[in-house]
């Protein structure tokens, strides 16, 4: 990105803001050929500034920027439109979705499918869908997220490299695969061969499915967040104890 001094017209979502002096922001960006990316925008906290609502969080844009070195030069920034405002348990949601990609994508490393994704789970929140599907749009978009990180799920055979039996119980070691249990052990996070199957498949219409997956999706989450604790995760327990 150094070599780069000027790019303009690049699909892009803001994912994270934050002060800088008196009146900027810092910008973290997930471009569609760029990967994620910090900004500098200069002014951008001016009661004025043309930029100020323009720079939220949700809504696709499209921007350019110039400079060289980590934080490059926000140039310009325009709404693309189409995105409806994120509320309620849908924005909770868009928040953890950002979260995963600040903490898990790594700087200027392009992922133009997880950026059609984002964008297409992002319509799927604001289109006002029941609990049940929005939580298998997480599910596929996590399976998705660590697939173009490389960390991509075995779910049909298991670390044997034999098939997944859905009548089976299996525990998932990471980095290895499935392992199947010869009897329920209480030591290992059990989960049926069926759910594995399923989330193969992203077919989330059985509810031990739901649960199980969702399950295993957090655990590995939080082994390849490597001890980082969710803003979002931490507040949706506040939110539970009271």
């Amino acid at each position: 990105m150094n070599q780069r001094s000027k790019v303009d017209a690049q699909p892009a979502y803001v994912l994270h803001s934050i002060p800088f002096r008196e009146t900027s922001l810092i910008v973290e960006v997930f471009t569609r050929d760029f990967g994620r990316m910090a900004l500098l925008a200069r002014g951008a906290r001016r009661p004025r500034a043309a930029i100020r609502g323009l720079l939220m969080g949700f809504q696709p844009l499209e921007i350019g920027w110039a400079g060289k070195g980590e934080v490059l030069t926000l140039m310009k920034a325009e709404w693309q439109g189409g995105q409806p405002l994120l509320a309620g348990d849908a924005l909770f949601c868009g928040y953890y979705l950002n979260e995963l990609l600040m903490h898990l994508l790594p700087r200027e490393d392009a992922h133009p499918l997880l950026f059609r994704k984002y964008g297409e789970m992002l319509q799927s929140l604001a289109g006002g869908n029941n609990g049940k599907v929005q939580e298998a749009d997480l599910r596929c978009f996590e399976k998705s997220l660590l697939q173009e990180l490389g960390y991509g799920l075995m779910l049909d055979h298991d670390a044997r490299g034999d098939a997944v039996a859905a009548d089976a119980l299996y525990t998932y070691r990471m980095e290895y695969g499935p392992l199947r249990l010869s009897h329920a052990d209480e030591s290992a996070q059990a989960i049926s061969g069926k759910t594995l199957l399923d989330l193969a498949a992203e077919n989330f219409d059985d509810p031990r499915t739901r649960i199980e997956a969702k399950s295993l999706m957090r655990t590995l989450m939080n082994y390849y967040l490597a001890g980082r604790e969710l803003e979002t995760r931490k507040i949706f327990k506040e939110l539970q104890e009271l």
